[in-house]
Order: C-alpha cells, then structure tokens, then sequence
C-alpha cells in the first residue's frame, strides 16, 4: 500500500479566535521515475499507490502500449543513491515482441501534478497513433443515469474526505450505471492513469461502452488519455478547455462538463445522450 496521508502541524487562524495548534492530514506528493527495461522514461508527482497501474496507464496515453498482454511484469527498485526501496521508481518489462519506446521520447523533466503531456504534437500524436477509434463506438447513454455519477464518485473519495487534496476518476458502465473503478491522486491525470492501468492490468481495453467520470476539470490530456484507452464518454464535474473541446470533436468523443445535480453541458458527442423527451415520445410511437 502506498503512503497515501500524511500529518503535519499547522497553525489553525480565525478572525476573533486566539490561534490554535493542531495536527492536518495532506495527501502526500512524491515523485514516481517510470522506466521501461531499464531506462527512464518519465517522472511524474503522484500520490503513492497503486503504481504499477499508474505506469501502465501512462504507457497506454503514450502510445507503448495498447492491450494488456503487452504489458507483462513491474518492480519497484531502489534510485540512485538510495540505500534501500523507496519504492519511487518503478522498471516496467513488456511483453516480448514489443517495441520499446524511443530513447528520443522520454522525458527528461517532471511532468507536475497538474500538468502532463501538452502541446500540438500531442494533439497530432492522439489523431494517428491511437489504437481505437471512439467514434464508432456506438453506446448510448440517458441523462438520467449520467447525473448519478458525481455523487456516486464523490461517495468512494475517502482520501478526499480526509485532506480535501486529491482528484478522482472512476469507470462507469454506460448502460447499467456500474461503478466499475475508482482511484484518486494529487494529480488529475495520474488518477485517469490508475484507472486505465487497472484496465490494462484486468486486460479490459478498449474500454468500449465506458463512462470515464473526473471530479475537475476536464483537460485536453484527459481527452487525450480516454481516446487513447478507447473510452467513448468523458464526464466531468467543471469546465472543459478549448483544446479538449477540440479534440473531442475531431475523435468522436462525447464530452459532457459542468455535470451538477441535474444538469450538464455536452461540449462534442451529444448523439449519445437520449433525452428523456425523445425516449418517451419514441415509446409512445411503439406502442401506439
């Protein structure tokens, strides 16, 4: 189990009040080095657990790998001038056969809590790397069951509960309402990559008919990382960006935000959502 809390001391100041000592949970931050055969790949900031679906999930939404049966073993070994297992750096093996990733590519920086991969190129990479096309992906989903999922998401946050720190990102079934996974992290999209790395690890990808529900906002990586693991839907409870808008679009994604108690925007892919009106009317034609 990861190093998910920790206490520290604070000073707690309120207008009126005399200052108060006390100890305050926080979600921990630290740094996890991805390496693929034994080279480094990427670091990113990460709430420890659940690590080797982190590192899965991100070499799916960097396009190493696609399925689960590329995707073979994972270890925690200690850095360099570590005198044991801090378990801050993680070796993934792929399956034979499979091309490991370009020298070139890895990322010699931290990608930070709040931002991963960005940019053009990237946009471009998703448009013709990705395995899967959402946009053939037929599922359907009522407004009803959608509005759901937010507190059932908020109802699994436990860490949340705790430090008030930590974003969230589950799998729901679009036609039964599911809760299939959750994870949280500090990090918005390390969340989305535990939740595609339990995927890849129960080899479940694509994840057709899939809602992938985030507790912020929705960036153009999160788009970018459903496309990539094959999730048709993406819902979230705040505002999209331009770009995720963009690509939506252009891949055939359904991107829902601000979705809050019983309404929503649908930001690209409305033809997904039945609205409740034309699922009655067509009721009322059938058994007429």
């Amino acid at each position: 189990m990861g190093r998910i809390t920790a206490r520290r001391p604070v000073v707690k100041i309120t207008l009126g009040v005399p200052p108060a000592r006390r100890a305050d949970t926080l979600a921990v931050e630290e740094p996890l080095e991805i390496r693929v055969a034994g080279t480094p790949l990427a670091v990113t900031m990460r709430t420890p657990g659940h690590d080797v679906e982190l590192a899965a999930g991100f070499l799916v939404s960097e396009g190493v790998i696609s399925h689960g049966g590329q995707f073979r073993t994972a270890i925690h070994c200690a850095g360099p001038g570590d005198t044991g297992n801090t378990y801050n750096v993680l070796d993934v093996a792929l399956a034979a056969g499979v091309a490991l990733p370009d020298p070139a590519s890895a990322r010699n920086f931290y990608t930070t809590s709040s931002c991963g991969l960005c940019g053009k190129a990237s946009i471009d990479a998703v448009q013709t790397v990705s395995t899967y096309d959402v946009a053939t992906d037929p599922v359907t989903i009522a407004p009803e069951l959608l509005v759901t999922f937010p507190d059932l998401l908020r109802a699994e946050q436990a860490a949340f509960d705790k430090t008030g720190g930590l974003h969230a990102a589950a799998l729901f079934d679009a036609v039964t309402g599911e809760l299939v996974v959750v994870r949280e992290d500090v990090g918005r999209h390390n969340a989305v990559d535990k939740v595609v790395g339990w995927a890849v690890l129960h080899d479940r990808l694509p994840l057709s008919g899939q809602v992938l529900m985030v507790s912020g906002r929705a960036s153009f990586e999160l788009v970018q990382k459903a496309v990539m693991a094959g999730i048709p839907i993406l819902s979230a409870v705040s505002a999209p960006s331009s770009l995720a808008v963009e690509l939506a679009a252009s891949a055939g994604l359904s991107l829902i935000g601000f979705l809050r108690g019983a309404s929503m925007n649908v930001y690209a892919g409305s033809e997904r959502l039945i609205p409740a009106v034309a699922r009655s009317t067509g009721s009322d034609r059938t058994s007429s």
